[in-house]
Formats: structure tokens, C-alpha cells, sequence
């Protein structure tokens, strides 16, 4: 079918259904796990396998991102729901954070893209628990304001919950994720689209005219890694391939920024926070990136 659109068009189509194919399957498997969530999970629950000290927390919130194995496609319905659990926001973002990228499958795929070069993995590992550990103690001591956007909620949700049969609070737990699928779903397309069409309708060359300066070039890749908006999982691949390019610094840069900002990411955050945590949380990390890869740049 795509063989009779003009060559533009088909592109066009091949590049988003790459990334909704790409995607879906991480976007669907965090909205399960946040039915899970919503069905299963208690404040009281929460705060009984917490720690009590903030720092600890924030810790916390960044290793559990190790052994979780989801990229930023699907994470942010998981943190909505975690966060509409009392799970404190300075151990919550800083998972969000850290989990699309320090990940195993994450990790791996950074490995061999790289040609089983530890270098960009350590780097990469590295630079996202600086900027999770950062960004968790800003919120723990500084703007521990509520970041939620207001809507109404079901009253006495958890008590409702205990009184259901196993069966019934499984079938709970898929109307859930099935409801959240839909709602995350119409911004993961909107999002792929608009990646899509960067990566057709913008030159190249426009990204590339200026990579013999090194902040021009950390700039332009960060850029670039909102831009296409891949995900965490196969992004390696394709800053193995600007490597020559580009240099260390700007991929490492790449691969820093796209997991935690990117078109689909943002509009999905969107819809479940505030606008000035947002801007807020965007500057933080391009502050951070940018900080830490002229600081690689530097080695």
C-alpha cells in the first residue's frame, strides 16, 4: 500500500509506524503494570516498604529503575500511578528518570551498539544517576510541591478494592490498564507523528553544520535525540552511528537527554502533570545533560 504514495508520504508512514510499532508494546506494558498499581497498591502498603529518610528514598526510587525493565515509551502512566499512591515525588521522578535508562536491556543494547565497548555504557549509566540523584534531592528538599494535575477520583477507592473477589480485582486491574491504554494512547500517536515528520520534512544538514564546536554540537544532539524521539532501547544504534560525526561528548549528550525528554514523553507527562513542574523539570535536565557532557568533553 505504502508503494503507490509519492516517496515523501511513504517515508513518512515507514518512519511512524516504526515508532508506534517500536513503542506500543512498552506503552502497553506500563499500563498494565499501572492497573496493577491502581488495583493493588495501597498508600499504606507504600509507606510501609519505604524508608523514612528522604535521601534514602530518592535512592530508592533510582535503583529500582535497575531492575525494571521499561523504557520512557511506557513509564509514565507507572509514576502517575505510583504518585497517585503517595509514593513521594523525590523518589517517583527520579525513577522516571533513571529507569529508561539504567535498565539491563538498556544497558545491553548500549553494549553492542557501541561494539561491546564498556566505555558509553559506563558514561551512560553514570551521567543518569547523577541527574536522578540531582533532580530527586532538588524535589526532596527544595520543591516538594504537589506536581499532579487535579481530577476527581473514586471515594475510598482501596476500601472498595478489599471487598472484591481475586477475580474480580483481576478484572479490575485490566479495565484499568485498558482505560489507561486508550488515554496514553492518542498522545503516543500524536507525538510519532510529529517525530515522524521532523525526520522527513528537516534537512539533516541543519543538525550538522556546526559539530566542530563542542557545546554547538551537545546542543544539536540533544536536540536531535527530542526530535526523533526514539526509544531508550534502540536509540544506541543510531548514536553508534553519529559517533564519527559528532564525538563522544554530543552522543553521550544523545543518549542522556532522549530517555528522559522527548516529543511523546512530554506530551504524555501532559496529560498527567502540571505544566510548571514540566518546565521546570525540562530545564533541570538540560541543564544537567549539558553540564555532564562538557564535563565528558573534557576527559
Amino acid at each position: 500500500m505504502l508503494n503507490n504514495l509519492p516517496d515523501v508520504w511513504s517515508q513518512l508512514a515507514a518512519i511512524f509506524l516504526s515508532i508506534i510499532i517500536e513503542a506500543l508494546p512498552f506503552v502497553l506494558f506500563g499500563c498494565l503494570v499501572a492497573g496493577v498499581i491502581e488495583t493493588y497498591l495501597s498508600p499504606s502498603l507504600v509507606a510501609k516498604f519505604l524508608p523514612r529518610n528522604r535521601f534514602l528514598r530518592v535512592l530508592v526510587g533510582i535503583f529500582a529503575g535497575f531492575f525494571f525493565p521499561s523504557c520512557e515509551c511506557g513509564i509514565v502512566p507507572i509514576i502517575n500511578r505510583f504518585l497517585e499512591k503517595k509514593v513521594p515525588t523525590y523518589t517517583g521522578i527520579p525513577f522516571l528518570i533513571a529507569a529508561p535508562i539504567i535498565n539491563p536491556v538498556v544497558l545491553f543494547a548500549t553494549f553492542v551498539a557501541f561494539g561491546n565497548s564498556f566505555k558509553f555504557v559506563l558514561f551512560r549509566f553514570l551521567g543518569a544517576i547523577i541527574i536522578a540523584l540531582v533532580v530527586g534531592l532538588i524535589l526532596a528538599y527544595k520543591f516538594d510541591d504537589p506536581i499532579l494535575l487535579e481530577k476527581p477520583t473514586a471515594h475510598d477507592h482501596m476500601h472498595e478494592v478489599a471487598q472484591l473477589t481475586p477475580w474480580q480485582k483481576l478484572w479490575s486491574a485490566l479495565t484499568h490498564a485498558v482505560d489507561e491504554f486508550f488515554d496514553t494512547g492518542r498522545y503516543l500517536i500524536f507525538g510519532s507523528l510529529i517525530a515522524a515528520s521532523i525526520q522527513v520534512f528537516v534537512p539533516t544538514r541543519l543538525l550538522t553544520t556546526f559539530t566542530h564546536r563542542p557545546v554547538v554540537a551537545i546542543l544539536l544532539m540533544m536536540l536531535f535525540a527530542f526530535l526523533l524521539s526514539l526509544c531508550s532501547e534502540a536509540d544506541a544504534f543510531i548514536g553508534a552511528s553519529l559517533l564519527s560525526l559528532f564525538g563522544t561528548a554530543p552522543i553521550i549528550a544523545f543518549l542522556l537527554f532522549g530517555p528522559v525528554v522527548d516529543i511523546k514523553n512530554l506530551l504524555m507527562m501532559k496529560h498527567y502533570f502540571k505544566t510548571k513542574f514540566i518546565v521546570r523539570y525540562v530545564i533541570a535536565i538540560s541543564l544537567l545533560v549539558l553540564t555532564i557532557s562538557m564535563g565528558v568533553s573534557l576527559l
